[in-house]
């Protein structure tokens, strides 16, 4: 069947979207520990029945029990907040590596804009924030993993409208802005924390036009965000915002990740929160056929893989492989 060029399909305009990001992945998972009892215990089982989707990806759980490193890519849609409901782009992009046993977690940012070959697609390079509403969520993580070369075992896909109840429902989180401006809700000066509720921090997440740094700029301070909410995920001891957290889910996360993986995640590598790295797929700018993109070259690829291989205690020289056993075994 032949391809549309992406350049001639219609979709709605993103401007100023949300940059969020997620290893709260590995921080959703306040149901851990015990304190809450059997109820709770319940209550977040029926929650994560519902956020469970496959989507082809079916890693072996008992390799992720293994305690060694594994990756999980983080996406975030434009979708569930400011009056938008359609499939969306994923305008984050988050490669998590986290060592269970160094307790440790490498966050690399990857631009939305960023020029890829999407995985097992005949038409022209495309833009890789449009490989989840062309062709879901498999698809993006193997595009994913062929960009960096590594294998990639776990997704977790949020929304916007679900970050937002997040932040709310754990109270809000404190950042030191890394500069000044007044954007919609967020009203920042640079060196002067400040406590965001779930409509600043969009805001503080999603302003691009008064940064400098452009969209690099933008993913800065959305993975700050991130290490905010996680290390206050971490700290929560309140039934009413254990619940809270769980609501704010609903609807709004899909993970292949299953209730006993978060809670054997939750159990094993709760300190990991507090040792978080962070790096960014630095590409630069391009206009093709009257589009801007962001075009990596070769040797920031390298040196992104290199790294992340690195993480995953893997060997630096070699090509990973998508339809062959990775070599960790999942």
């Amino acid at each position: 069947m032949q391809k549309t060029p992406l350049r001639q399909r219609q979709f709605t305009p993103r401007r100023h979207h949300l940059r969020r990001w997620l290893l709260v992945l590995c921080s959703l998972l306040l149901i851990g520990g015990g304190v809450y009892g059997w109820q709770a215990w319940q209550r977040a089982q029926a929650t994560f029945s519902h956020t469970y989707h496959a989507n082809g990806l079916k890693p072996n759980s008992t390799a992720l029990a293994s305690g060694k490193p594994f990756a999980i890519l983080l996406l975030g849609t434009d979708t569930g907040a400011l009056g938008r409901h359609d499939v969306g782009r994923t305008d984050t992009m988050i490669v998590a590596t986290i060592n269970p046993q160094k307790q440790t977690a490498k966050l690399t940012s990857i631009p939305r804009d960023t020029l890829v070959n999407i995985y097992g697609s005949q038409q022209d390079e495309e833009k890789i924030n449009a490989a989840y509403p062309l062709y879901g969520a498999k698809t993006t993580v193997r595009t994913v993993e062929h960009l960096v070369n590594i294998p990639i075992h776990y997704y977790v896909l949020l929304n916007m409208g679900g970050l937002k109840k997040m932040i709310n429902a754990v109270g809000g989180v404190t950042v030191d802005p890394l500069l000044t401006f007044h954007y919609e809700q967020a009203n920042v000066v640079k060196g002067h924390k400040i406590h965001l509720n779930g409509a600043s921090a969009l805001a503080y997440s999603r302003m691009r036009d008064q940064d400098p740094l452009g969209d690099y700029g933008r993913q800065a301070r959305q993975r700050q965000i991130i290490k905010a909410l996680v290390l206050k995920e971490a700290s929560l001891s309140s039934i009413t915002r254990y619940r809270s957290v769980l609501d704010s889910l609903s609807d709004n996360l899909q993970t292949n990740l299953t209730f006993n993986d978060l809670m054997w995640l939750r159990a094993k590598d709760g300190h990991t929160s507090r040792h978080i790295q962070s790096q960014t797929l630095q590409g630069e700018n391009a206009t093709l056929n009257g589009i801007d993109y962001q075009i990596a070259p070769q040797s920031e690829i390298n040196k992104i893989s290199t790294n992340l291989r690195q993480a995953l205690g893997l060997p630096t020289t070699a090509t990973f492989q998508t339809d062959a056993l990775d070599p960790l075994g999942f």
